[in-house]
């Protein structure tokens, strides 16, 4: 049987992260720190209800367990607080400024596309959200540039609401993996 792993993603160089910063909180500093992780104010509102988390474990199921429980306007928004893979930041969004290393970081197999990758990329995105009407979202974590290309251009060929869902999966993943970064 083995034993146990502990929960050792609460801390990182002895400061608190993920779970256990996020429930030494006040509400107003949660729900900011929540909004960082995913651009839904509803999947926000819903976690700052479910503190104190108490393990990591907890955290992950009651991220999951909102996000199911959310509609297309709340996925929309979620969406909206990225920057499109491969554009970068601006700069005078506000959603997105809070994000811009997270993303840098996530986004970072775009960093060295060759030219003609990054411009089939840009491309791409405005076809998307030509079609969609949204911005294109993977968990673009470990994936180079041209793994997210073409991705997109798969994901080109999907049906509207076919799309939204996987967006919505994707947006889950990023979530997840930014609910263990976040703290000081």
């Amino acid at each position: 049987m083995g034993a146990e792993r502990p929960d050792v993603r609460g801390t990182a160089n002895g400061l608190p992260r993920g779970y256990a910063w996020l429930d030494s909180l006040d509400d107003y500093d949660a729900h900011r720190a929540l909004l960082r992780c995913c651009g839904s104010w509803r999947w926000a509102d819903a976690m700052l209800a479910r503190r104190p988390f108490g393990s990591a474990d907890a955290l992950r199921m009651a991220a999951r367990e909102v996000w199911s429980e959310l509609d297309r306007d709340d996925y929309l928004e979620a969406f909206a607080s990225h920057p499109p893979i491969g554009g970068g930041v601006s700069d005078g969004h506000a959603a997105l400024a809070s994000t811009r290393a997270w993303s840098a970081e996530e986004q970072s197999g775009v960093a060295g596309a060759a030219a003609d990758v990054a411009q089939a990329l840009r491309d791409a995105n405005r076809a998307y959200r030509e079609r969609f009407g949204f911005l294109f979202i993977v968990c673009a974590t470990g994936k180079s540039a041209e793994q997210m290309l073409a991705a997109l251009q798969v994901r080109l060929r999907n049906e509207p609401e076919v799309e939204l869902l996987i967006g919505a999966a994707e947006q889950a993943k990023i979530t997840e993996l930014r609910l263990e970064k976040v703290g000081p």
